[in-house]
């Protein structure tokens, strides 16, 4: 990605990558056609207590760390719902049979894997806690990243300074990213690419105040007007990567119906 390239994009686009560039969030809307929720993010390298307070009173969804496939792959991060159907795993624990994750309503497989703590956080529940977990393991992966670790010493870098489970659940990029799925974390890790910034955003899911259903995406527009936040949508950020890949927008963009 050049910036001629960035240049050609939308200009909401391009103000969600000068944002995270200087560590401050943007807002994705995903589809009409699919969960239709907005995300409040940020790098994770940003994360402070007054970031993550930010999140949990604004939002009211799960607070979650999105990692790219090539994150997931430098420290051999599992999905969840591969270690609850290994069929070891389920006869030492008949329970995990019961409730085999096989009726999803939005995509075929759930993104989540481990959850993490600092080891120097206390609880890990608290704003400054969980801003430590999340702000150094953004630091750590571009560390491992410009060193080249090994996947060994990657998995001893990560397992020194962090113990699971913890606070901050981590969900991992399908393998080929926005090509084959274009959910949340794929959207998230999307833009910390386009930014090129290590694949680590922290963000959450806004509710509406009572919180029976998403915010509706007019609201959150209104909740980005107020605060000065870039908005855009799942089709936005297709289109932003479909100028990196050579291939039309309009191709890109109807993978998300």
């Amino acid at each position: 990605m050049t910036e001629h390239d960035i240049e050609k994009m939308d200009p909401e686009v391009r103000r969600c990558i000068e944002n995270f560039r200087q560590g401050k969030p943007v807002m994705v809307f995903d589809s009409a056609f699919r969960e239709r929720e907005t995300d409040l993010l940020w790098p994770a390298f940003a994360a402070t207590p007054a970031v993550m307070r930010q999140l949990r009173k604004d939002c009211g969804g799960l607070l979650f760390l999105a990692v790219g496939h090539d994150i997931g792959e430098m420290f051999g991060l599992p999905f969840l719902q591969d270690l609850h159907t290994d069929e070891d795993a389920v006869k030492k624990n008949p329970l995990l049979g019961h409730l085999m994750t096989n009726d999803l309503q939005y995509d075929s497989r759930s993104a989540f894997t481990l959850s993490l703590n600092h080891r120097q956080t206390y609880t890990g529940i608290t704003d400054k806690d969980r801003a430590l977990t999340t702000r150094r393991f953004g630091e750590l992966v571009d560390e491992l990243q410009k060193k080249a670790a090994t996947n060994e010493e990657c998995m001893a870098a990560l397992g020194k300074e962090y113990r699971t489970p913890g606070h901050i659940p981590l969900c991992r990029e399908s393998v080929q990213g926005l090509k084959t799925r274009q959910g949340h974390t794929e959207l998230a890790v999307s833009i910390a690419r386009l930014a090129g910034l290590p694949a680590c955003t922290i963000g959450a899911e806004m509710l509406q105040p009572d919180g029976d259903s998403a915010l509706p995406v007019e609201e959150a527009r209104r909740y980005a007007k107020k605060h000065g936040i870039p908005m855009v949508t799942g089709a936005d950020l297709l289109k932003a990567h479909a100028i990196d890949s050579g291939e039309p927008a309009e191709k890109k963009a109807k993978t998300e119906e």
